[in-house]
């Protein structure tokens, strides 16, 4: 969080922003004090986007709301730490595949365990019903589209 930001004067889109570039920091900075392979937020989005699928580009980039030219170079970045494969597709000269490798799923799998403690030291301060409840609100069709 921003150390100049008084949460008291935010409003609800601030406030729900700034918590989120708290918790993301928090996890990157958690992530890349422990291992030797650097990630950045934009790229554990695109690994999350494809766990456990064999996705095509096209779908990471209708999933995921970063620029065409930026999902193409993250890509080139995980693959090159050895995190994904991308390979072609059959019956589509166009269309990439891509998907995690084992090494990639170790990582995802590992950060989903520090997101998981992240979220039980929240609950230890929040409490577990106020953590509930606000996982639900925040489940809920808001109905904004």
């Amino acid at each position: 969080m921003n150390p100049d930001t008084n949460l008291q004067d935010l409003d609800l889109i601030d406030l729900l922003s700034e918590r989120h570039t708290m918790v993301r920091r928090i996890i990157e900075k958690d992530w890349n004090n422990r291992s030797e392979i650097y990630l950045s937020n934009s790229e554990w989005y695109i690994m999350a986007r494809i766990y456990k699928k064999q996705a095509t580009l096209s779908y990471v980039n209708k999933t995921v709301d970063i620029s065409r030219q930026a999902i193409h170079k993250f890509i080139k970045n995980l693959e090159a730490k050895g995190l994904v494969e991308v390979g072609s597709v059959e019956n589509n000269k166009k269309e990439k595949s891509i998907r995690l490798t084992a090494r990639g799923e170790q990582c995802y799998e590992e950060s989903q365990a520090m997101k998981a403690q992240l979220e039980e030291k929240i609950a230890a301060k929040l409490g577990e019903a106020q953590v509930a409840a606000l996982k639900e609100l925040l489940r809920m069709d808001w109905d904004l589209t």
